[in-house]
């Protein structure tokens, strides 16, 4: 028989099965740090409204510093038949200091507890994954600097398409982390409401004051209503939606990062710190890191996808379901954390092959395009009458196993007379690349443009404390 759950009602001992079913210990020890600090908060506030004595208090207080070096230097192991690590630090407590221990518990619930335990944990991580998303986007933005003139065939359905430079590929990146950035942020300040003072529902008759305990751990106020705070899991949900959408901008640039290190286009070297070899075949150099960083998106995916699962039917208000929201997310942290920084080490390291990439454009008639522009804009043809004498021409080059901008001036009027001398420098790729001066285009003064605006912007994120 294992030892008793927590509880005034249950008088037999609980079943080892049901110990084991229960017991979130050995996963939930993660949040000792926003245990104590939440307790050293409720303390305090107990203390500042006469709930408990300040003697009381300043024994709980510094019998709760003393618990937090002993966990941290090893001399109390998280390993015990305790339920949870709320129990296990308020068990240790009492050993410490008595009575003044068993007083900790006054008007508040594991309810309202492990709500704030776990907030405090969520919200530190999301500021974390912020800063780090900070970096990677300084990182992108130094590579799309050297690279404004670098050019390299955008695409569509993985076809060549229109001539592109490789900052402004790495700009749309930038781009897709800013946004992520964002929600992050946005999810912070969504989520900074404290919930401790609920109780285990409805609130506590003791005369607590929930905005002491906000303001001293660092949230805006309290929350609105006990009933939903307990049993509101959005906060980790957001974060976990947040992570998702994050290593899925990461996965879409790992799978290019992995084609484009391939033989066949080799636009891209990684570094010897973030490649592996075959155990086999020793001439292989493998890109496992964005291998690696594209298959755990699907675990990140299934994380988020367990808890909205869990939640979707429960009613009002906490259940033990609920249990299951920490370890995804405790998962999808740690995956998190250490992809944006092995991404951001990764990009800095690599090695641009700018001619495989400026070769690859001589591929696919990238300019096609511009020649079609050319027949609406200085011959007056229709769009569609234009398309099809550019496919014309197209098929000529096909035929003469050329791209269209090696074609001369003779070859494309055999095709139509109405195109001009002026056409064959406007075919040039990139020509073809500094005409798209449209705003957010690939021209390369548009790409320095989109560099600097975004440079600006980081500025004025101000790291967090």
């Amino acid at each position: 028989m294992a030892k008793k759950i927590a509880s005034a009602r249950i008088s037999t001992q609980s079943s080892q099965l049901l110990q084991d079913l229960n017991n979130s210990l050995p996963f939930d020890k993660v949040l000792y740090r926003e245990d104590i600090e939440g307790s050293q908060a409720h303390a305090y506030m107990l203390a500042q409204q006469g709930i408990i004595s300040t003697e009381d208090y300043q024994k709980i207080d510094a019998g709760l510093r003393e618990i937090r070096t002993e966990i941290e230097e090893g001399v109390f192991t998280l390993e015990g038949d305790d339920e949870d690590i709320h129990m296990a630090i308020e068990g240790r407590l009492t050993e410490k200091i008595g009575d003044a221990g068993k007083r900790l518990h006054t008007a508040r619930s594991r309810n309202d507890q492990v709500a704030l335990d776990f907030r405090l944990y969520v919200q530190r991580n999301t500021q974390a994954i912020a800063q780090l998303l900070l970096t990677n986007i300084q990182t992108l933005l130094e590579v799309a600097k050297a690279h404004s003139e670098t050019m390299l065939p955008g695409m569509t359905h993985l076809q060549h398409a229109q001539p592109i430079n490789f900052g402004y590929h790495m700009m749309a990146y930038a781009s897709m982390f800013k946004r992520d950035y964002e929600r992050f942020v946005n999810a912070y300040a969504r989520n900074n409401y404290a919930p401790i003072g609920c109780a285990a529902l409805a609130g506590t008759p003791h005369p607590i004051d929930r905005n002491i305990t906000a303001q001293k751990l660092g949230f805006d106020a309290p929350t609105l209503n006990c009933l939903d705070t307990v049993s509101d899991r959005d906060f980790a949900l957001d974060i976990l939606f947040n992570i998702s959408t994050m290593m899925m901008h990461m996965s879409r640039l790992s799978e290019e990062l992995i084609l484009w290190s391939a033989s066949e286009f080799k636009w891209v070297t990684l570094s010897d710190r973030h490649a592996t070899g075959s155990s086999i075949m020793p001439q292989k150099k493998n890109p496992d890191i964005p291998e690696l960083l594209r298959g755990k998106t699907g675990r990140v995916n299934g994380n988020l996808i367990a808890l909205l699962t869990v939640m979707k039917g429960l009613p009002l208000a906490y259940n033990k379901d609920m249990q299951e929201d920490k370890e995804g997310v405790f998962d999808s942290v740690r995956t998190a954390l250490l992809s944006l920084q092995v991404l951001n080490e990764m990009i800095a390291d690599m090695r641009v092959n700018t001619e495989a990439m400026e070769r690859a454009c001589m591929v696919g008639h990238l300019s096609a395009t511009d020649l079609a522009d050319y027949l609406v804009k200085e011959a007056g043809l229709p769009f569609r009458d234009a398309y099809h004498i550019t496919g014309n021409v197209v098929n000529l080059a096909e035929t003469k196993g050329v791209d269209i901008s090696e074609l001369t001036l003779s070859d494309l009027q055999r095709i139509d007379e109405r195109i001009g001398e002026g056409v064959v420098a406007l075919l040039d790729n990139r020509a073809s690349m500094n005409a798209r001066e449209s705003q957010g285009g690939t021209a390369t003064i548009r790409t320095l443009e989109q560099i600097a605006q975004l440079q600006a912007w980081l500025v004025t994120q101000e790291p967090n404390d």
